[in-house]
């Protein structure tokens, strides 16, 4: 028999996509502070807040969690505060490539599995309007980088390399493969 699976996530998204791959899950939601340190890469930021995440909702049998950035030249964006930050992120974005970097922390008892994957997303140009309108949508509130690419925002984007599923907020195929790695379903 395997071990039960909890997502330490609000996440919709991730919830979504961990169902539709066949789990039963129970969710429990982490308060975790999300703030990058100085200096701290994307990579290293996410793997933290992943690890975090999990060990604050703890739990038996197996316990996923994950954090999603958006990076453009360098920096770190996550959430937007307001409206006004998510236009700016959105025209930063606009006819340029950027990267998306997942963290996940599968953890079941003292084992763990703790990775980053990145996925680079070409964003077509975009004009303040469409901008405007967009966010006026409320979509991008709650959103690493001020988009979801499963949403209306996934017009936007003009070419991707590497994992969808990654850039919706769960590199699925690699969540999977740890899940199974430490005693979970084989999915």
């Amino acid at each position: 028999m395997s071990l039960a699976v909890t997502l330490a996530s609000g996440s919709p998204r991730r919830r979504e996509l961990l169902c539709e791959a066949g789990l039963d899950l129970v969710v429990r939601t982490a308060d975790v502070d999300e703030t990058p340190r100085p200096g701290e890469s994307a990579d290293a930021l996410v793997r933290r807040l992943s690890q975090a995440k999990a060990a604050a909702v703890g739990g038996q049998g197996i316990v996923v969690a994950a954090d999603t950035v958006v990076v453009r030249d360098g920096a770190i964006l996550g959430k937007p505060v307001d409206e006004a930050e998510a236009r700016s992120m959105l025209a930063s974005l606009a006819g340029r490539t950027h990267q998306v970097v997942t963290g996940f922390a599968v953890i079941a008892g003292e084992r763990a599995i703790v990775d980053a994957i990145e996925t680079q997303v070409t964003f077509r140009a975009l004009d303040e309007q469409l901008i405007a309108d967009y966010v006026a949508t409320g979509e991008p509130m709650d959103k690493a980088g001020a988009y979801g690419i499963q949403g209306l925002a996934g017009k936007f984007v003009q070419r991707i390399s590497g994992s969808y599923s990654n850039v919706v907020g769960l590199p699925l195929v690699e969540v999977l493969q740890a899940i199974a790695e430490l005693g979970g379903p084989k999915r």
